[in-house]
């Protein structure tokens, strides 16, 4: 036997928990490129999320309803602070604002039917309103975005609610990214920009540095809208409690708050991943804003970033909320990442389930693109019915689980429902860790 024979083997190669292949990867394209990734989507890291908490159900403690026999209300009214003319919804999940230009018009149209259909609203997004969008709405509300692209007052009249967008969760102290080759013929001449060339919106408005200058803003509006609408304001969860408190010092109806989950059509990937709070850590500091300045309620709390199931929107409702959007769900709703289309998105360099190069234009699935050839590949009537049956089942899943609670009414739904699976979403969500009447940094605890 040779000394070669009795070494001893070789152990297995062990990859780098800290330099992984993705981020092998990135260093390679960034030493190659120069230049920072852009991408569409939401956060691709695990953070605490809904599916850490779980419901209690009722048993003898609790008194459950019968689905089949006993009502549970699903309705919310939003904008009941100032507004004459608040908007009144069947079912609290509408839909996230998101823009035709980073939306084809197809994609649009099929949000606003799907909505309308679901008893709910619709949000414009950057670049203004198109006639597909306002004609198949029937509750649409207009973003004011820094950067103004497509804004005018007789949109902002056509409107059912303003939303002023201050923040997004996917990237909060950032503006959005719409390259040339999304900015078609009718984009262009909507946001006044010449087509085919990059654009990037403004991170903050021009015309305001603070809550003082929101104040005088929500009150320019109101008066442009004869005070009939709500006027909503959107923030990025990164302070919750104090962004919520300016926000309703301001004069605002709304508040939107939006988790590092939310989704976006193009920014940085380093702003998605590293920018910003889990949309689970956002909620209990906001609720508790409101209480603070007796407004809980009055002012209602919309949530949004990575709302998925019904029971994702019960828990919301528990912790607080009133209403809940989505934006990357109601898109795979219409047919995003579809596996039909896998061989294309292959050829992208992808896979269904993956692709999050929406700023490209190239979308399969025609959602995500301003190509004519693409967008026709999407039927709004067939993609709004599949959106409506999305919300249906949401609704009744929410339904099924307050039933289950003991409650006649989504927003009966409370804290005490829930408990947490682990450490950080007990910490989080301020309820008790599963098993115990404990959560980190609960008053009292006596640690």
């Amino acid at each position: 036997m040779t000394d070669h024979d009795t070494r001893i083997p070789r152990t297995v190669p062990i990859q780098s928990a800290t330099f992984t292949n993705p981020i092998n990867a990135e260093i390679r394209r960034a030493a190659a490129t120069g230049i920072y990734d852009i991408r569409g989507g939401g956060a691709k890291r695990k953070v605490p999320h809904f599916d850490d908490l779980l419901f209690l159900g009722a048993s003898i403690s609790r008194y459950p309803l019968e689905g089949y026999r006993e009502t549970c209300d699903t309705r919310v009214t939003l904008g009941t602070r100032f507004a004459k003319k608040p908007i009144e919804l069947d079912i609290p999940i509408t839909i996230a604002g998101m823009s035709f230009g980073a939306l084809s018009a197809q994609a649009k149209e099929a949000l606003g039917r799907g909505a309308s259909a679901a008893g709910t609203s619709t949000t414009t997004g950057d670049g203004g309103m198109t006639p597909e969008e306002r004609g198949h709405s029937s509750k649409l509300v207009y973003q004011y975005l820094p950067s103004r692209y497509g804004m005018n007052p007789d949109d902002l009249r056509r409107a059912d609610a303003i939303e002023i967008v201050v923040g997004q969760g996917a990237k909060p102290g950032g503006g959005g990214m719409l390259l040339g080759q999304k900015i078609s013929d009718r984009v262009a001449e909507m946001r006044t920009l010449p087509k085919g060339i990059d654009q990037r919106s403004a991170c903050r408005h021009p015309d305001w540095t603070g809550p003082d200058d929101l104040e005088i803003k929500i009150l320019e509006l109101r008066e442009i809208t004869g005070w009939q609408v709500p006027i909503y304001v959107k923030v990025g969860g990164t302070r919750p409690y104090y962004d919520t408190a300016l926000a309703v010092k301001a004069g605002a109806d709304v508040v939107v708050l939006d988790g590092m989950q939310g989704g976006t059509a193009a920014t940085q990937d380093v702003f998605i991943e590293h920018v910003g709070l889990p949309t689970l850590a956002c909620i209990r500091p906001a609720v508790r804003a409101l209480q603070d300045l007796g407004m809980h309620r009055e002012v209602q709390l919309v949530i949004s970033g990575g709302i998925r199931t019904g029971a994702d929107v019960a828990k919301a409702l528990a912790l607080g909320a009133d209403a809940v959007a989505i934006g990357t769900a109601a898109l795979i709703a219409l047919g995003d990442n579809d596996p039909k289309w896998e061989s294309e998105y292959q050829k992208l360099g992808t896979t269904t389930g993956a692709y999050d190069d929406w700023h490209e234009g190239r979308d399969p699935a025609g959602i995500t693109t301003q190509d004519p050839e693409l967008a026709a590949r999407l039927d709004p009537v067939d993609a709004g019915r599949r959106l409506r049956n999305y919300l249906k089942v949401m609704t009744l899943e929410a339904q099924t689980i307050a039933r289950a609670c003991g409650h006649n009414h989504l927003h009966n739904l409370e804290p005490e429902d829930l408990c947490a699976l682990t450490m950080e979403a007990a910490a989080m969500a301020q309820v008790p860790l599963a098993g115990t009447d404990w959560y980190p940094g609960k008053p009292g605890a006596g640690y």
